[in-house]
């Protein structure tokens, strides 16, 4: 069946994606329009919030804005953060720096322990009630371009592909879901945001966006060892002068505990292994003193866009926005998105009503950027813009140092010592040759804290169709033996965080193998890649992981 051949099917407004900034301007659409206004939802996830990740822990300015009364209707946030603790960390050792020493916007009172994934199933919710069209397990596997080079619809749910890409028995072409605005909120490195910001070169007066990688466990604490409500965020140990990034345990509801470990991804050792550092961490004194005795419930791993403020490409095109993560509005040093998320969302539904009120469509919606550079976005970011840089050149302790006096200085005198310093290069090309580094020697997992990727993967949910094409796309299937293996000893098989990529050797020579049906679609090869010879691309809708409250 060829593309022409596709049903169409038509709204006002499409959006890509049922995260937070997704849902957000679908909520907000429908309160502003209701049904002077259809909108869509597409998510490629099983069903909303199978593939949400996130720490964390939610400021909730946003959520009041957009639904204040979120209590009376049983919005599942309800762990306030009682206590807030900042550790550097040593081998054997902790250091708790006092609160008041913290810049004001890095102290977490007034915010909230949650689960994204319930907090989305939740605004699912509200949004269906409101007359939003949710289509889960539906990838949006392409865009589809009008006569004037405008985004106009996207593909979403296509079946039935053929291990080669051919149409087998079964195969379903998808329809086109096509919008007078499509709004991309697909999260960090999405493919639909990569294709539109190269297509439009919506990249070229930012800087290069920067990456980290988060890796998550869930675990249920044994009731003497759960506080609610009990914040840690850690820097230093395991990762040392190895790569930045740090360490977080939040306690939440019902016993639980949110362990996870952010490794920012322009570190240079290829012999780093973000997953393996993830299970040393656990190992700490502090934090197996915590996990004692309990019982790991949830695995998983998603990049995260840490470029922020430098790095946010122009917002929007002839037909479409990008929102949320898939543009990179988290602010680094709060380890917080979700709240300027749903701020982007509230602030695109609003200018693409105003458009389609208009008679308008397909042209770019000016007034959606102009709000988030002069909004409550930007005071969020701008002010610790020069804490990512910082980190990239000095490690952790000179950001700690500097940015923490350039934040003071931003919270006191309103402005930054430093200006603007700029990110000078992408993660890809911040990895090192093999040969200007040693190998790690990381310890044996025991099985109690620490676990392999193979079991771990068990606790993600994970699932890809036998029969259908890899999604992981090598534009040079032999460059990881001919140049990778030599120059950076491959780190594909390190920094990907379920055991996708390996080396195997078949009758005296080396292959490099895809096992396409391990990816959690983290995005981690997409984006580390030395070649930049890895694209991650869409599987058939409703493959990947399936987080149950993450």
């Amino acid at each position: 069946m060829s593309e022409a051949q596709r049903e169409r099917i038509e709204y006002d407004v499409v959006i890509v994606g049922a995260g937070p900034a997704g849902l957000s301007a679908a909520i907000r659409l429908k309160q502003l329009g209701g049904d002077r206004v259809t909108v869509c939802v597409i998510e490629k996830g099983a069903e909303v919030g199978a593939h949400i990740l996130s720490g964390a822990v939610l400021d909730p300015s946003a959520l009041n804005a957009l639904i204040p009364d979120w209590r009376e209707k049983g919005a599942p946030v309800s762990v306030a953060v009682a206590e807030d603790r900042f550790e550097l960390l040593t081998e054997r050792g902790a250091l708790r720096v006092p609160e008041f020493a913290l810049p004001p916007l890095m102290r977490n009172r007034g915010c909230y322990v949650i689960s994204l994934g319930m907090l989305c199933r939740w605004l699912a919710d509200q949004a269906t009630a409101l007359g939003v069209e949710i289509f889960a397990g539906m990838a949006a596997s392409a865009p589809v371009f009008g006569e004037a080079g405008e985004l106009t619809a996207v593909v979403a749910g296509e079946f039935g592909r053929l291990r080669d890409g051919g149409e087998g028995p079964t195969y379903e072409p998808g329809v086109e879901v096509a919008g007078k605005y499509v709004l991309v909120a697909e999260g960090a490195r999405g493919s639909l945001a990569k294709q539109c910001i190269a297509r439009f070169g919506l990249d070229a007066a930012s800087d290069p966006q920067k990456f980290g990688l988060g890796l998550k466990e869930i675990w249920r604490l044994t009731p003497d060892k759960h506080r609610p409500g009990r914040v840690v965020h850690t820097l230093g140990w395991p990762l040392g002068g190895n790569a930045g990034g740090g360490g977080f345990v939040y306690h939440g509801e019902a016993g639980e505990a949110y362990v996870g470990l952010v490794v920012h991804l322009d570190y240079a050792n290829p012999y780093l292994d973000p997953f393996k550092e993830f299970q040393r961490f656990k190992h700490h004194p502090s934090v197996a003193a915590t996990l004692a005795g309990g019982e790991r419930v949830a695995y998983g791993a998603r990049a995260i866009t840490e470029g922020a403020w430098q790095s946010l490409p122009t917002l929007t095109f002839a037909g479409g926005a990008l929102l949320g993560c898939a543009a990179g509005m988290v602010n680094v040093p709060r380890i917080k998105g979700i709240h300027n998320a749903m701020q982007s969302g509230m602030a695109a539904a609003e200018a693409a009503f105003t458009a389609v009120i208009g008679g308008r469509r397909g042209d770019a919606l000016d007034a959606y950027e102009a709000s988030v550079r002069t909004g409550p976005i930007a005071a969020d970011l701008k002010p610790v813009r020069n804490v990512k840089p910082l980190w990239s050149r000095l490690g952790d302790f000179g950001a700690l140092a500097l940015g923490g006096a350039d934040m003071w200085a931003a919270a006191i005198l309103r402005r930054n010592l430093l200006g603007s310093l700029h990110h000078r290069r992408s993660d890809a090309e911040a990895t090192g040759r093999a040969a200007d580094f040693r190998p790690i020697d990381y310890p044996r997992p025991d099985g109690v804290l620490s676990f392999d990727r193979a079991t771990s993967l068990a606790y993600s949910g994970v699932h890809h169709s036998e029969n259908e094409p890899a999604h992981l796309v090598l534009a040079d299937p032999g460059l990881p033996i001919a140049r990778n293996l030599p120059d950076y000893a491959e780190p594909a098989q390190r920094y990907c965080p379920a055991g996708v990529y390996e080396i195997v050797e078949v009758e005296g020579r080396k292959r490099f193998q895809i096992n396409a049906q391990n990816c959690v679609h983290c995005k981690a090869c997409d984006i580390k890649d030395p070649a930049q010879n890895i694209t991650w691309t869409t599987p058939e809708g409703g493959s990947g992981p399936n987080y149950p409250n993450m």
